[in-house]
C-alpha cells in the first residue's frame, strides 16, 4: 500500500494587495499613424476611441517595462521582491522563444528562487494570470505571487494595415496577490473559442518566414468586424456570469474595467450588462491604445491614480483577445 501524499493548505481567501504600471515614454498621436493607412484622426477616434497610444523606444524592453510596474506594485503591497513565491507574466510579444521572460523579471527583482512562467492567453493574459495566482494563494502553492501583463505590440505591428495600426500599443502593469481574510478574487469565468482563432492571429508561421526570399516580421492580423460582433455580445454574457458566480449585482459594481480593445465595445458591453451610471468605467485606450495583456491592468492604475477607483471597491475585470480566449473576475481594489 502507497504512502499517504500529506496535502498543503493555503490563505481561506486570496486578493490584489497592490498594482504597478509602466507607460513607454514615447507619446504617438494619431496624426503620426494616419498617413501610412490613408486615415484621419476623426475616422480613428470615431471608430475606437483612441486618441494617442504609447510605443515603447529600444531601452524599453519587455523585461525593462516588466521590471518597472513589477517594483510599483511591490512597493504599493508594503513587500519587497524576497517574499514573492512566483512570477506570471503574460505577454505574446516576448520575441524570444525560451527561456520565459519571467525567470529573468524573477532574477532581475531579486526574488529567492521564485518559480517563474510564461502565460499565452494574448488580451486575456492578465486575467489568466489572476486565476492561477489566487489559486496557487488558496491551495498553499505560493504566498506571494506577481502578476505582469506586457506587450511591445508595435514590433509586430504592420504600420500599413489599415485595420490593426491604429489599435496596438506598449506597455506594462503589475499586480502582486496574496492572502486575505475576506474574499478578493471572485471566481473565474474563462474559456476559449479556438474554432474562430483566425479572427485574431499572427499573419505567418515562423517556418513560412525563414523561408521566405525576403524574411520579415510576421505581423498581426484582425478581422475587425467579426471580432467586435463577437466581444460585444459574447463576453457581457461572460461578464454576467462572473457577477453571478461572485454573487453581486450590476447595481452593487463600482467599477467596470474591461480589456482596452476598442471603446464601442466597452459601450456595447456596458449597454448589454444594463450597468447604471453610478458604475465608473476603465476609457484607458483613449489615452493608451490597446496594449493586449497589459490593458487591464494599466486601465485600473489609471482609475487609482485619478481617483476612479478607490481602495475597497468592488470591480469587474473581463478580457478577451486571440484564440479567442477569455476570462472575467470580480476583484476588491487595493
Amino acid at each position: 500500500m502507497g504512502a499517504r501524499i500529506q496535502a498543503t493548505t493555503g490563505a481561506e481567501h486570496a486578493r490584489i494587495l497592490g498594482i504597478g504600471a509602466y507607460r513607454p515614454r514615447r507619446v504617438v498621436p494619431n496624426s503620426e499613424v494616419v498617413e501610412a493607412i490613408d486615415s484621419s484622426d476623426e475616422w480613428i477616434q470615431q471608430r475606437s476611441g483612441i486618441k494617442q497610444r504609447r510605443f515603447a523606444s529600444d531601452d524599453e524592453t519587455i523585461q525593462m517595462m516588466s521590471v518597472a510596474a513589477a517594483r510599483q506594485a511591490l512597493e504599493r503591497a508594503g513587500l519587497d521582491a524576497g517574499q514573492v513565491d512566483c512570477v506570471v507574466v503574460a505577454t505574446v510579444s516576448h520575441l524570444m522563444q525560451t527561456p520565459a521572460v519571467a525567470t529573468l523579471v524573477a532574477h532581475e527583482l531579486g526574488t529567492d528562487q521564485a518559480a517563474a512562467f510564461d502565460v499565452s492567453a494574448a488580451c486575456a493574459g492578465f486575467c489568466h494570470g489572476v486565476a492561477m495566482a489566487a489559486d496557487f494563494v488558496r491551495t498553499g502553492s505560493a504566498r506571494h505571487v506577481l502578476v505582469v501583463g506586457v506587450e511591445r505590440l508595435s514590433d509586430i505591428t504592420d504600420m500599413t494595415d489599415r485595420g490593426t495600426a491604429f489599435i496596438f500599443a506598449d506597455g506594462a502593469g503589475a499586480a502582486v496577490v496574496g492572502p486575505s481574510d475576506e474574499p478578493g478574487i471572485g471566481p473565474v469565468v474563462w474559456g476559449s473559442d479556438g474554432e474562430q482563432s483566425d479572427l485574431i492571429r499572427s499573419r505567418h508561421d515562423w517556418r513560412d518566414v525563414l523561408a521566405a526570399a525576403e524574411p520579415a516580421m510576421p505581423h498581426l492580423t484582425m478581422q475587425g468586424s467579426a471580432v467586435f460582433r463577437w466581444a460585444s455580445f459574447a463576453m457581457a454574457k461572460v461578464a454576467q456570469e462572473a457577477l453571478d458566480r461572485a454573487g453581486i449585482t450590476a447595481d452593487q459594481l463600482d467599477c467596470f474595467v474591461p480589456h482596452q480593445a476598442n471603446m464601442r465595445i466597452t459601450d456595447a458591453m456596458a449597454r448589454s450588462m444594463k450597468l447604471p451610471p453610478t458604475v465608473r468605467i476603465a476609457r484607458d485606450i483613449a489615452e493608451q491604445g490597446n496594449t493586449s495583456a497589459a490593458s487591464i491592468p494599466l486601465a485600473l492604475d489609471r482609475m487609482v491614480t485619478e481617483g476612479d477607483a478607490r481602495s475597497g471597491d468592488t470591480a469587474l475585470l473581463v478580457a478577451f483577445g486571440a484564440g479567442l480566449a477569455y476570462a472575467a473576475q470580480v476583484v476588491v481594489v487595493p
